[in-house]
């Protein structure tokens, strides 16, 4: 089956993400895609870097689109061009616009045949992602079966209520951030400890590396892998009491609560 053509309304990280992704997994060829970006600087570079297609004229990059990815930043779609109303009549519109519900997106592509609302991450352009879902009216089939051939290209994939969007926004969507920002800091930890930085971060980076594909592969949780490390009073106890007397997970919990809830404030209407 040919792909479909695929029209991006954007082109930033994200968008970016994506499309590498489709195309390292073969879902689509350079010629299926298209961009376009506020400025065209964006989509001419991800034009330049994957060999898809870039266009700044909105009515041509929208005429021979089936799909249409919607994935500039979220605080444009307020002001965004009206003609996108008529313009993406009886097409497949997925966003990925943080913080955006199906009911506002509904104001701006109003005759779309299908609107879905996803969430990946920037894994995607390694097809490591976990991307949720959802609609604003149940899926016809081929639609639902395109959707998710597209989301299978970028990793995994769920189809969710809208309703634990906003959580998922802030453990998937910016997860992968504190993920780095862990690792930069056991990075400067070893550092501080002595090792030399180079011999710091390749430490860093391929045991969180292992420990991440050793917790995926074994089907355990991670308290009991974590427990198999443990030796009474051993070095890794000791670390993990000064992580308790910290409490770490209570600044995880905390860390993730204050980006659920900036998450929610972004999908207020404006």
């Amino acid at each position: 089956m040919p792909s479909p053509r695929i029209a991006f309304l954007g082109a930033g990280n994200l968008a970016s993400a994506i499309v590498r992704g489709l195309l390292d997994e073969k879902v689509c060829a350079p010629a299926d895609l298209v961009c376009t970006s506020k400025g065209g600087e964006t989509a001419r570079k991800l034009a330049a870097d994957t060999g898809i297609g870039h266009e700044a004229d909105l009515a041509r990059l929208l005429a021979g689109a089936d799909t249409v990815i919607v994935a500039f930043k979220p605080q444009s779609l307020a002001a965004a061009d009206p003609r996108l109303a008529e313009l993406t009549r009886g097409k497949l519109v997925l966003s990925v616009l943080a913080g955006k519900k199906l009911a506002t997106l509904a104001r701006t592509f109003p005759h779309a045949r299908a609107l879905v609302r996803t969430m990946p991450n920037t894994p995607a352009a390694i097809g490591a992602a976990f991307t949720p879902y959802c609609s604003l009216a149940p899926l016809a089939e081929a639609d639902r079966a395109l959707v998710e051939r597209l989301l299978n290209a970028l990793g995994q994939f769920a189809a969710l209520d809208e309703s634990y969007f906003d959580a998922l926004t802030a453990v998937g969507g910016s997860g992968p951030a504190f993920l780095f920002e862990f690792v930069a800091g056991l990075r400067d930890a070893a550092v501080a400890a002595g090792l030399p930085p180079d011999v710091a971060y390749r430490a860093a980076l391929e045991t969180t590396l292992g420990a991440a594909r050793l917790l995926a592969r074994s089907g355990q949780p991670p308290e009991t892998l974590r427990d198999k490390v443990t030796s009474p009073n051993g070095t890794t106890y000791a670390g993990l009491q000064v992580l308790a007397q910290r409490d770490f997970r209570a600044t995880l919990r905390d860390t993730i609560a204050a980006a659920t809830a900036r998450a929610a404030e972004l999908s207020k209407d404006s």
